[in-house]
């Protein structure tokens, strides 16, 4: 069977334009450009096994059966959506086949994450003993999705959203050539063909069938008006999977944005994902922890903001919530930072993971009764409001059998650097007391 055979004029345009040589392969010259790594296994004929990353509508398919081509190997494909183990036996079975005839099998799995840890380790035999090249290609993370078993034997090619040079290029190709709309002598005004390439959002597939769409609804030989494509776009929405990979790029890239005190790419990313289709009180809820992870006690008035932001929200929705939302992530980008209360909880836990179940020093303790008081819980304890300045100078609250710590180092920005100055003049009455005290 001839993978690459001119295809019936009844399938969709993306399936009749899908490149046959690399000089039509469009994107992607970070790998393929002349010199590069995979470029250079291609000209050798020196296939290995291999992972495409990448979002949809970038030629990962398409590259997949390039290889398969150029390599003069035969071509296998599975759904990981569609597939079992049954289907991975049947596959291996055409690849044995294939090799007594002296010839390399490729086996394309789509969507490999999808497969669960058995199937994805029953091609872990026939990778390593060469009965097949396998290629997979994903749109998550392969460290997260797959086997580290199966990516110590496959090398992961990063697969990037087509830029606009590329989109223009793959549109040119549908309206000229005749295995394409060459045949409708439609025209695409530069003010469409904005529209297009914006809205495809670097997916070659998604422009494709844009432009298949449009032109189903166009005359031979008239322009493709903005008007007609705007009406197919309504509600259309940027590339945004949820729970995917893109949605915790995005999250990262506003939490980051804020962090380094910049409101403007933090309002970027916050209409980026709400353009998405992502869940403002998700938003909420990060917002919410953006406050107390990188403001902190240097400004104290971040929080009960985000709360009151959050609240907008659940109570009035859209769009008189995403405004509140925007305020409070304006303000946490230009608050004061610090950090100092989240690193000082973090080194908290790890102390009281590691130092086990201490006991509470007997002058901590509660005494409601008289044993208790006849044992010596709450002995020797210091009223702080009955001490000068409301301070138990020299007083120690650690357990006996660990060392008094210093968790918490408040940064001189904001509040806190107020703070400082007190824990730092409370450190000077400890000092000066005359109280036994540990170190």
């Amino acid at each position: 069977m001839d993978l690459f055979a001119s295809p019936p004029l009844s399938q969709p345009l993306a399936a009749r334009l899908r490149a046959t040589t690399l000089d039509e392969y469009v994107g992607q010259q970070h790998l393929l450009a002349p010199g590069k790594p995979l470029r250079t296994a291609l000209t050798a004929g020196a296939l290995h096994s291999m992972i495409f990353w990448g979002p949809p509508g970038v030629g990962k398919t398409t590259l997949a059966r390039l290889l398969a081509k150029l390599t003069d190997a035969h071509f296998e494909t599975l759904s990981a959506v569609l597939s079992g183990v049954k289907e991975i036996r049947q596959a291996v079975e055409v690849a044995k086949q294939a090799a007594q005839h002296q010839r390399r099998t490729v086996l394309f799995v789509d969507e490999v994450h999808r497969f669960n840890k058995s199937q994805q380790d029953a091609f872990l035999p026939y990778v390593e003993d060469g009965t097949l090249i396998f290629i997979g290609a994903t749109t998550e993370n392969p460290s997260f999705e797959l086997n580290n078993a199966l990516l110590s034997r496959a090398r992961v090619y990063l697969l990037k959203a087509l830029d606009e040079a590329a989109l223009r290029q793959l549109a040119e190709r549908a309206l000229n050539e005749e295995k394409g709309l060459g045949a409708r002598k439609l025209s695409l005004p530069q003010e469409s063909l904005q529209i297009l390439l914006t809205s495809a959002d670097g997916d070659g597939r998604r422009l494709l069938n844009l432009l298949e769409n449009a032109a189903d609804l166009a005359e031979d030989g008239a322009a493709i008006s903005p008007e007609l494509l705007q009406d197919l776009l309504a509600g259309g929405r940027r590339r945004f999977d949820k729970g995917g990979e893109a949605f915790y790029d995005q999250i990262s890239a506003l939490h980051k944005s804020v962090r380094g005190s910049s409101p403007d790419a933090a309002l970027y990313w916050f209409a980026r994902m709400l353009d998405g289709g992502c869940d403002p009180l998700y938003i909420a809820r990060r917002v919410v922890r953006m406050a107390s992870e990188d403001i902190g006690n240097a400004d104290p008035r971040a929080l009960p903001l985000c709360l009151a932001a959050w609240q907008v929200q659940e109570r009035l929705g859209s769009p008189e919530g995403e405004l509140a939302l925007a305020q409070a992530i304006v303000y946490l980008a230009c608050a004061a930072k610090s950090n100092a209360v989240y690193t000082a909880y973090q080194a908290a836990a790890r102390d009281a993971v590691e130092n086990g179940s201490l006991e509470v020093p007997l002058h901590l303790r509660n005494a409601p009764t008289k044993l208790m008081k006849d044992l010596g819980y709450g002995g020797e304890y210091r009223y702080a409001h009955d001490e000068p300045g409301a301070y138990a100078a020299g007083e120690d609250y650690f357990p006996e059998a660990m060392p008094k710590r210093h968790y918490y180092q408040p940064v001189p920005r904001g509040l806190e650097a107020k703070i400082a100055e007190k824990l730092k003049h409370l450190a000077a009455l400890d000092q000066a007391s005359r109280r036994k005290r540990r170190p």
